[in-house]
């Protein structure tokens, strides 16, 4: 991988859809050598796809929050499974910071997200949930 590669790589994380032809001034070469670059990178599995960014306000959820949730050790990958299971969980991150997992939650308002966070401490094995409210995001 050369700095072309992250140049490409840095474009696409900004734009997902940016033409190859813009990536193409920018770094001075063909619209073929760019496609064949991304080619390569996603064959590589350094590009492991591609996505959108949605403004979770605009789809009706007015309470977006990271939840730690620490479980039982002998529970730990059960109870990672059941937040992938859960619609209003659009994030599971297993982490080794103080919480062994975090998860993002996209809630209606304040009373669902308290719903959804008292469902996900009644899952077998967990032992605490502690969410912080998202009040403004700055860069996601």
């Amino acid at each position: 991988m050369d700095e072309k590669d992250r140049i490409i790589i840095d474009m696409l994380l900004k734009n997902a859809r940016i033409p190859y032809t813009d990536i193409a001034k920018k770094l001075g070469v063909s619209e073929t050598a760019v496609r064949k670059r991304i080619k390569k990178l996603e064959k590589e599995r350094i590009i492991e796809g591609y996505t959108i960014k949605v403004n979770p306000s605009c789809l009706g959820y007015k309470s977006i929050a990271h939840v730690g949730i620490d479980t039982e050790p002998g529970h730990f990958l059960g109870v990672a499974c059941r937040l992938t299971e859960m619609e209003e969980i659009k994030c599971v991150a297993i982490t080794s910071g103080s919480n062994m997992i975090v998860a993002d939650i996209w809630a209606k308002n304040n009373k669902h997200l308290s719903e959804i966070i008292n469902k996900v401490s009644k899952i077998e094995g967990v032992v605490a949930a502690h969410p912080t409210i998202i009040v403004e995001m700055l860069k996601s």
